[in-house]
């Protein structure tokens, strides 16, 4: 199985409710916006405890993986990028690029998500470069490419599309609104 990167662990094995989410809390106010929280747990219920408190405080519930007797849930910290302003001129809807997708248009779709947020959860033949990670691995893409640039709002994407376009990338378009309304076929860990 693919190892999912985390900025931070919290280790509530042992723990009944309402220890797992009270950790949780202490350690997500810590943590800097945009950054993968992993949470070890043994409580069965703690589950639907860290979905349901990521929803109500506007964290991003990423899924959560069995190992034995452990429960491993990943939390992404709010960033409010959902509100940033878009910059990048070129931008097609989801519908857009699953019609490219399906006609097999020569495309390359780039997902700018942290790499535990594709892990759970991407469109099948994307290739996964973290935006924090992008500077550094131009090398990895083709400046003659159409290049469609996913994350989960269209907000990370239309950063890393001004980056690509700055960089001397002729063909890139920012999806939006992106994985956080894509309803076509997906590539994921079980759940």
């Amino acid at each position: 199985m693919e190892t999912i990167k985390f900025d931070q662990l919290v280790d509530a094995k042992g723990l009944a409710c309402p220890m797992p989410i009270v950790r949780t809390k202490k350690a997500m106010n810590g943590l800097e916006p945009g950054k993968v929280l992993e949470i070890q747990a043994t409580d069965k219920g703690s589950t639907a405890d860290i979905k349901a408190w990521a929803q109500s405080t506007g964290h991003q519930y990423l899924g959560t993986v069995e190992e034995g007797d452990v429960l491993k849930h990943y939390l992404r910290k709010a960033t409010g990028e959902e509100k940033e302003e878009k910059k990048h001129p070129h931008v097609v809807n989801n519908e857009e690029l699953q019609a490219k997708l399906a006609n097999k248009e020569d495309i390359l779709v780039l997902d700018v998500r942290e790499s535990a947020e594709y892990a759970f959860n991407h469109i099948p033949g994307t290739k996964s470069i973290p935006l924090g990670e992008l500077e550094n691995r131009l090398n990895e893409l083709s400046k003659d490419a159409d290049i469609y640039v996913v994350c989960r709002t269209g907000s990370r994407s239309d950063l890393a599309a001004q980056k690509l376009t700055d960089a001397g990338f002729k063909k890139v378009i920012n999806v939006v609104p992106g994985m956080s309304e894509w309803t076509h076929p997906t590539d994921s860990l079980s759940k």
